[in-house]
């Protein structure tokens, strides 16, 4: 059985900056907080998933984890801009990149490679006085940075945070403009993808994603909901350990015995109330359906949302030819990888094909 890289979000944030979290984008992420990993239930998604379609095969049809998905369960942004652009791999630029935006910048001994450790981030967060302008935009910045470790994307291999975020959080007013929910959708996708090889020991992914996705749309393997009305949908198993302590101990064998029903509807108004969901949220799902592909980085995965049209409402038709993604699918972040993602001739054209198609379902 695999083991689960499943990182405890940031402490809450000082409420004073409430209303720049939001312009963010990740205010209602902010809120979810600890929601404990089932291991036995991701272990069996695991083997229900398939790498060349990029869905779970159950004896009731194709299925995935869809933007529509990622914008309630996480209340993520999945419009907008692709998340992409340059990484370097000196010490040298992560340290002129913090010292820009947050007028301070860590040892080498707090970080590792070009990951920053997120207890220097922790440090850093707590000190800040919060007087000014400059200061509360730090704070935000940290906590953001925070929030991509533990919620948005995985790391298998510790305790860090990929620098190649911050030149994205540069201008505080176009953090929000990046379609973050989409990249870690991909990142989703990525490690499924790895976790489905033979030899794998480990998933790094954003767990609560996929264990929200799973609990709601089959609902008989959800633990007790501590919180049913509250937005976004993966707080209703926030610390759900407190109300469920039995859920945690059932394995592997039960959940591979209880995939036989599948909710496609899973947001009709007779099992989650509009009246929860942010107007900004709704107003999204125009692009949930898009068949494109999801862009972070070096990391390219295909949105298959022709394969899975029951899941919004529409009948299953022969699917499209499916796309090769060559070498983008693959590549990985070792080594120096000075480059510029977006115009990275393996990347270029599905950063492209992300923003010319992204309104066309």
């Amino acid at each position: 059985m695999l083991t689960c890289d499943h990182p405890v979000p940031p402490d809450r944030y000082n409420d004073r900056v409430e209303e720049h979290l939001r312009v963010t984008r990740f205010y209602h992420a902010s809120q979810i907080g600890v929601v404990q990993c089932q291991k036995a239930l991701v272990n069996a998604l695991i083997e229900r998933w398939h790498p060349d379609t990029y869905t779970f095969h159950l004896l009731v049809g194709e299925c995935a984890v869809n933007l529509e998905d990622v914008a309630l369960i996480l209340g993520l942004p999945t419009d907008g801009l692709p998340v992409t652009g340059m990484t370097m791999s000196s010490f040298e630029a992560l340290e002129a990149e913090c010292l820009d935006q947050f007028g301070v910048a860590p040892r080498k001994e707090e970080c590792r490679g070009c990951c920053i450790k997120l207890t220097w981030l922790c440090d850093l967060k707590e000190n800040f006085q919060l007087t000014d302008e400059i200061s509360i935009q730090r704070y935000v910045k940290c906590h953001v940075m925070l929030l991509i470790r533990t919620i948005l994307f995985g790391d298998k291999f510790g305790t860090g945070v990929h620098y190649k975020f911050l030149p994205l959080l540069r201008d505080f007013g176009s953090i929000g403009q990046y379609s973050w929910g989409s990249a870690c959708l991909a990142h989703l996708y990525r490690a499924l993808c790895r976790a489905s090889r033979f030899n794998c020991k480990k998933i790094d992914s954003p767990l609560t994603l996929l264990l929200g996705w799973a609990w709601i749309r089959l609902p008989y393997l959800s633990p007790l909901p501590r919180k049913s009305r509250n937005f976004p949908l993966a707080k209703r198993w926030h610390n759900w350990e407190r109300g469920d302590r039995r859920y945690r101990y059932l394995t592997l064998s039960h959940f591979r015995k209880a995939f036989d029903e599948f909710v496609w509807a899973a947001y009709d108004v007779d099992r989650v109330d509009p009246n929860i969901i942010p107007a900004e949220i709704y107003m999204q799902s125009v692009v949930w359906s898009a068949t494109v592909p999801l862009v972070s980085f070096e990391c390219i995965e295909w949105h298959a949302t022709d394969r899975i049209r029951r899941q919004f409402g529409f009948v299953q038709e022969v699917p499209h030819q499916k796309w090769n993604l060559d070498k983008a699918h693959g590549e990985v972040l070792t080594g120096p990888k000075n480059l510029n993602w977006t115009t990275a001739p393996s990347h270029s054209f599905w950063v492209m094909h992300w923003t010319t198609n992204l309104y066309v379902s």
